[in-house]
């Protein structure tokens, strides 16, 4: 897959999991028909058949029980036993910020942790146009494929909207896809 797909898509994940969507995201999404049918089928019929008021509640209810209320996309969350979220230095995903470069102002972002999902998406579209691809595959393996699938498979199982159920089953079918090709794309590079 082309790198620009590849970060278009990450830049577009971060956006989603940032925040609810708006109106504005909203008549971008309904407008893209091509990326809502990458998204998956009930997505396209549900944003393509609801009338928009009535889709931005229902999204935006969604959004905050799914990743506000209950359960937090920030990775020391899911993966420590006690749910402590990790801050600053301590965080490991911090530290893979800093040796790479990627300058990080949590103060200027609504959300104030660095191993958050939108966050960590971010860092990743930035990977793709540096075309560092051994980062990306370290990435990957250290910290995205350790918690992100089985969030977002518990995170299906919740939802009763059908956005949410498709977007959950379309990001781990492409991280898992991007993962693969990346893997080949490098041992083949070094052989």
């Amino acid at each position: 897959m082309d790198n620009k797909i590849r970060a278009y898509i990450y830049a577009f994940l971060s956006r989603i999991f940032s925040s609810h969507i708006d109106k504005k995201l909203l008549n971008e999404l309904q407008g893209n028909v091509e990326l809502l049918h990458t998204i998956g089928n009930e997505a396209t019929a549900y944003l393509q058949n609801t009338n928009e008021e009535k889709l931005l509640e229902e999204l935006n209810v969604a959004f905050h029980s799914l990743f506000v209320m209950n359960n937090h996309p920030i990775e020391s969350a899911v993966m420590d036993a006690k749910n402590e979220i990790l801050v600053g230095l301590q965080n490991p995903v911090m530290q893979f910020y800093v040796n790479h470069g990627y300058d990080l102002n949590l103060a200027a972002s609504s959300l104030h942790v660095p191993d958050h999902l939108a966050i960590e998406f971010g860092f990743m579209q930035n990977l793709i146009l540096q075309q560092d691809k051994t980062a990306q595959i370290k990435f990957y393996r250290e910290h995205l494929l350790a918690w992100v699938p089985q969030y977002l498979l518990a995170i299906k199982e919740m939802s009763d909207n059908p956005f949410y159920k498709d977007l959950c089953d379309f990001c781990i079918d492409f991280m898992l896809d991007d993962y693969s090709n990346l893997y080949v794309e490098e041992d083949n590079e070094l052989a």
